[in-house]
């Protein structure tokens, strides 16, 4: 009874999570549709302490979401008794497999690659006007990667937990 409603619970962070983080990304593309490098070397004392504030928070939102969404993601695989099928792209839950794994790829990019660059961007860490050109082009690119993986995945999540007589 206590895993059915932490299920359910489970279903909606879930859900709620991959609007906040798919939300960002699309946004993102709407917003910044073409590559615009760092022009300034303003730092973020100059633009003060608010921006500063804000992309913080706005950032850690958007990352935590991917976190939420994969945790409670593998909680309802194992909950099911799926997750090891899932994980290994066995049986009929290969559909669901890709879907996760290309979910993990995207959280990976995040984290590994997106955020430690980003943070450079942002003027966070430390770095020459150089290497925040560089890291831009590099956060440009890893978002927007995100972005495309979106698409796919979402496909073979949804297809595979609701069109098992497609798949199976």
């Amino acid at each position: 009874m206590y895993l059915d409603i932490v299920d359910v619970v489970a279903r909606w962070l879930h859900f709620l999570g991959v609007v906040v983080w798919m939300g960002h990304n699309y946004a993102n593309v709407i917003q910044n549709p073409l590559f615009k490098p760092v022009q300034t070397d303003a730092t973020l004392e100059e633009l003060g302490e608010r921006f500063e504030a804000a992309m913080k928070r706005e950032h850690a939102i958007f990352r935590h979401a991917s976190l939420v969404v994969l945790a409670t993601g593998a909680f309802m695989l194992w909950y099911r008794g799926i997750l090891l099928d899932v994980a290994t792209l066995q049986g009929s839950n290969v559909v669901l497999g890709i879907g996760a794994w290309l979910g993990v790829i995207m959280v990976a990019n995040l984290w590994l690659v997106l955020w430690p660059h980003q943070k450079k961007v942002l003027g966070f860490v430390p770095a020459s006007l150089e290497e925040r050109i560089r890291c831009s082009r590099i956060t440009f690119l890893s978002s927007r990667t995100n972005t495309i993986l979106s698409f796919p995945v979402l496909f073979f999540m949804a297809a595979g937990a609701h069109s098992g007589f497609l798949f199976g």
